[in-house]
Parts: structure tokens; sequence; C-alpha cells
């Protein structure tokens, strides 16, 4: 991966860090109009990416496979990137989603000329994304139709919750501590409400500026709006990974915020499966949800090889897809 900065057209002023892997030469590359790009979640940047791409380099050079061409970047106010010129220093709030797919799409075509040699709406488009980079990626793609072929969502945001009202509120005159689940106390629950709602409430500023307060407007339901067609007006292959939920209630309870593990499995699991399943009727055939075992929220940091393995599983269906389109 080649790093570099770029500043987009659309806001002078400020930089981008990039890193770009170009495709093999097309003459024996099936991939070369392809180009895979990595889309972060709040908290970890694009650095977080590197070893799962060092597993698919590996991964496809032992196979002899073709590779098509690599993108990650941080956004606005992320990693190694300038702030957002927009933003203004007196609020918490800065740039929301909508902007952010906006800068998204502008990358891709100064990348898609600059580096890639070709015209934007003649590439292929695979994004794999963690957390809120899956909700940036329905948006981006609502936007943006005909432009992607595949997505791998790695443990998605729920982009339709406060995260608070997923646990009963004790303080509620109508809360039965009767019915509690087994190791769950009312104190328990007045504990997860308070940290989570400290830590991922919508209102909740962050380090990057991204205003979140409109996300569940923006995208109230888990399985909808469907993804749009990709390339040749075909439906785009999804691929949805949830965590472990022993390892993530494991992680929560040992972490910082110190949620029991009988509280994250009776509330937080659930929801987050459900919501997970709901993603997976984005698209016309819909599949079941992966879970990507030992791995917590940060998928691509906690199972490097897990994700190298699945956007490698991407790769050759879509070839083979292709391929099968090429013969009709």
């Amino acid at each position: 991966m080649e790093d570099k900065t770029i500043t987009l057209t659309t806001k002078p002023g400020a930089s981008l860090h990039i890193s770009v892997l170009h495709p093999q030469p097309p003459e024996q590359n099936p991939l070369s109009d392809t180009l895979v790009v990595f889309l972060n979640g709040l908290m970890l940047p694009c650095a977080a990416w590197s070893e799962a791409i060092d597993h698919l380099l590996e991964l496809r050079k032992e196979n002899q496979q073709p590779l098509p061409a690599l993108l990650c970047y941080d956004r606005y106010g992320q990693g190694k990137s300038d702030s957002d010129p927009t933003d203004t220093k007196d609020s918490p709030y800065g740039h929301d989603v909508r902007a952010a797919a906006a800068d998204l799409h502008q990358l891709l075509i100064q990348v898609s000329h600059d580096e890639l040699h070709r015209p934007v709406d003649e590439l292929r488009i695979i994004l794999v994304c963690n957390s809120i980079g899956c909700t940036l990626a329905r948006l981006y793609a609502a936007e943006h139709p005909g432009l992607v072929e595949a997505y791998l969502f790695l443990d998605s945001m729920m982009a339709n919750t406060d995260f608070v009202s997923l646990f009963p509120d004790p303080d509620d005159p109508e809360f039965d501590g009767s019915r509690l689940p087994e190791g769950v106390s009312a104190d328990d629950l007045r504990h997860a409400r308070s940290t989570f709602g400290q830590h991922f409430h919508p209102t909740v500023p962050n380090p990057e500026h991204l205003d979140r307060r409109q996300l569940g407007e923006l995208l109230p339901h888990a399985d909808g709006p469907r993804l749009p067609d990709g390339p040749g007006g075909r439906s785009p292959l999804l691929v949805v990974v949830g965590h472990d939920w022993d390892e993530f209630a494991e992680q929560s309870e040992k972490s910082s915020l110190s949620v029991s593990k009988a509280v994250t499995n009776a509330y937080m699991n659930p929801a987050w499966g459900a919501y997970n399943k709901g993603l997976t009727r984005l698209v016309q055939t819909e599949s079941e949800v992966k879970i990507a075992k030992g791995c917590g929220h940060f998928i691509q940091k906690d199972g490097p090889g897990f994700v190298a393995g699945e956007i490698s599983g991407i790769l050759n269906e879509l070839q083979r897809r292709r391929a099968e389109g090429a013969s009709q």
C-alpha cells in the first residue's frame, strides 16, 4: 500500500490521508476494474485494516489469484487526515454522514482518475465496512446506484437506536423487577443505561466531529431501503458479519464500560443479532449472518485473517458471476 495525501476539489485547504494499492496489469487480471474500499468506524482509523490487508495479499498470492485495487482512507478529523474545513470550532457537532458520503464519492472520482486512470462509473466497487462505516456505505449506495457490486458489513452499527433504550428502565413506574433475567439486577440496568448513554448515544460528540444525531431518521430500519442494483443492473452481493456474542460480552465487562456479561447477553447481543439479520434482507437473495468467532465489535482488529478470507471469497464469487454472465 502506498500512503499519500489528497485534497478534494470540493474541500480545498484540508487533506485526507489515503493508502492505495494499484491493481495488477489488466492483460491477465479480470479484477483490474475492481476497487475495494475500506470504510472505518468511529474508533479505529484506516491503519487498523493493515493486518487484514496483509493477510489478503498473502492469501491471494498463495492461491495465485488476481488482486484488485485497494483503497483505505481516514475521514476528515480521523487518523492522519485534517479536520473537515466546513466544521465550526464553536460546536462539538460538525458534518454528518451524508456529508461523509459526498466526500467519499468525490474521493473515488479523484482516485479513479488520478490513480486508476479510468472514470469512476467504469469501476466495480466493493465496500468493506466496520461499524458506522456500514451506515456510510448504505447512504452512499443510495445516492450513487449502479456503482457498488458487493458489500462486506463487519458488525454494523445499529443506526436506529439510541443504545439506552435497549435496556429496560428500572425507574419506570411500570418496571417489573421480578421478571429480570438471571444475574441481572436493577442496578446493573442503571449502570448499562448510563454507560452506553455516555459513550454511544447519538448526541455524544466524537473527535471526528461526525454528527450522528439524525442517523435514526436517515436509516430507521435495518432491512430497508434495499441496496440499489450494482454494475449491469444486477443485485449486489452482501455478506453480513456479526461479532461473537461471548467475546463481545467479555470485552464489555473487562473494558472501561464494565457492563456485565449477563446484561450484554440478555439485551445488547439479541438486539444486535436481530439488526444484523435485518441487514441481510437489503438484497434480493437473503443469507445467514456470519459470526466472526473470537471477535468483538472491531472484527478487523480481532480477526484480520477472517476478514481477509471473507474479502477473498467475495472476489472469487464476483469472478464466478462475471464468467457465468459472459457465457450466457
